[in-house]
């Protein structure tokens, strides 16, 4: 079947989405980005779609899919995980004449989304009717790649150009000649060569700049003012896997977006592929954003391409954020550096490179310092084999971190000998060692109620 390629004006219509899971977010935010009146119904929520609700740019109800529900829509989307539901969604929608779109499922859709190309009003949409999804994608990539950030603001001028056609006392001939060589590759150049020279009076470098910015443990709100800055001027964005989503949200519509990161067990982009990535993007003149979990000078692979960046001549700053340690610290409630129990803190990661293990664990005190172990794995009986095989007793006390600073945050207070025993947290998970985690409420209970009572004993006649 032929499909009908047609945009939709859909500001201010009523869009129900059912189903509010990662899957679902990218369906609403779309929804949301083009003026609709977006309504969810799910039991449960992703935190991205809970804050939106929060902030007033969806309504979320929270319970199961009523057939009601459908009434007065526009469209719905159904992204849920049950197909009874779906179908049932799909059925009801065709009986009332609202256009459905079920995820994953093309024989329910009266529409598909496609994979799209935003340069401000230029919007170029790919689609292979729900055939191969991934296609889509993959020419998407290459169309961002051909159509630059340029194209929008070219559109922009060349519009208004037309509406002045329009009005001018001219043959249509002639009106019908200009707009062709308005829209031509030789009036395109002419811009590009216009917004060169614009960029040199104001001393700004044809070649781009890289920006290595520390996107922190995943509360937009930690987020360093400048980085906040940066990410929402940026052009193109390369993130790691772990990078909130409501974090990228603050790119423009009209960026980039490229998904670089590294996860176990997942087949993913090489680094010199991300190292041919951020030098390309920047050597045609772009302002890029190398977006990273934390801070990017720790535990990340910052030196690498810092590495390929100078050698490529390429000019970069480093913004800095909020290292995973610390929000792991903050949301247990520790000092990392405690006077009366550490006077050093030890950074270390998990997960290094084959039979280096061992070497660089070797050499840790076995008291007086906070050990911040990052990614310390699923499994963490072989991280608490080399702490005990480095000097620390069993009892020494220390908390598991997942999730810090955001809605999915877990704390675990154990100690070395139980930590075996602890079940995998989700990702991300910082590990912090030292008696400096010891939980205190109990001891500070103690300590008041002797403090206490020496004060009686003081007060009392005699």
């Amino acid at each position: 079947m032929e499909m009908f390629p047609i945009f939709l004006k859909i500001e201010g219509r009523a869009c129900l989405v059912v189903g509010a899971g990662r899957v679902a977010e990218s369906k609403i935010e779309s929804l949301v980005r083009c003026g609709a009146k977006v309504r969810v119904v799910a039991p449960a929520a992703t935190q991205a779609v809970r804050e939106a609700a929060q902030g007033g740019a969806i309504v979320w109800e929270q319970r199961a899919f009523q057939t009601s529900d459908l009434a007065g829509a526009f469209l719905v989307v159904a992204a849920t995980s049950s197909p009874e539901v779906q179908e049932e969604i799909f059925l009801q929608a065709q009986r009332t004449g609202v256009l459905c779109n079920a995820v994953d499922e093309p024989e329910r859709c009266d529409f598909y989304y496609p994979a799209v190309v935003r340069r401000g009003p230029l919007q170029i949409a790919i689609s292979t009717s729900g055939r191969f999804p991934a296609l889509a994608h993959r020419l998407r990539e290459e169309m961002e790649e051909r159509f630059g950030p340029e194209y929008g603001a070219w559109v922009e001028e060349i519009g208004r150009a037309r509406s002045e056609l329009l009005a001018a006392d001219i043959s249509p001939e002639q009106r019908a000649r200009r707009l062709r060589e308005l829209s031509s590759e030789e009036a395109l150049e002419e811009f590009r060569r216009r917004e060169r020279q614009a960029a040199d009076v104001e001393g700004i470098h044809e070649t781009g700049k890289v920006y290595f910015v520390g996107a922190g443990p995943g509360d937009p709100e930690l987020l360093t003012r400048k980085a906040w800055r940066i990410l929402s001027e940026a052009e193109v964005v390369l993130h790691d896997a772990l990078v909130a989503p409501e974090i990228l949200r603050l790119a423009p519509a009209s960026a980039m977006i490229y998904d670089v990161g590294k996860r176990c067990g997942r087949k993913s982009i090489t680094q010199e592929e991300i190292h041919a990535l951020l030098i390309g993007q920047a050597r045609a003149g772009r302002s890029v954003v190398r977006l990273q979990g934390g801070d990017p000078l720790i535990f990340g692979r910052a030196g690498e391409e810092i590495g390929a960046l100078r050698e490529a001549g390429i000019e970069f700053e480093i913004v800095p954020g909020v290292t995973a340690a610390s929000a792991a610290a903050a949301a247990a409630q520790v000092t990392l550096t405690d006077r009366r129990l550490a006077s050093r803190v030890i950074f270390l990661s998990a997960h290094r490179r084959a039979g280096e293990f061992d070497a660089a664990w070797k050499s840790l005190p076995a008291s007086g310092a906070t050990l911040a172990i990052y990614m310390p794995g699923g499994s963490y009986e072989k991280v608490a084999q080399e702490l005990r095989k480095a000097g620390l007793a069993a009892d020494t006390p220390c908390v598991l971190v997942s999730q810090a600073s955001t809605a999915g945050e877990q704390i675990v207070r154990t100690d070395l000998a139980s930590l075996p025993s602890v079940g995998e947290v989700p990702a991300p998970a910082l590990l912090l060692v030292g008696e400096v985690t010891r939980d205190q409420t109990l001891e500070a209970v103690g300590a008041y109620r002797a403090g206490a009572w020496l004060a009686s004993q003081a007060l009392s006649p005699g």
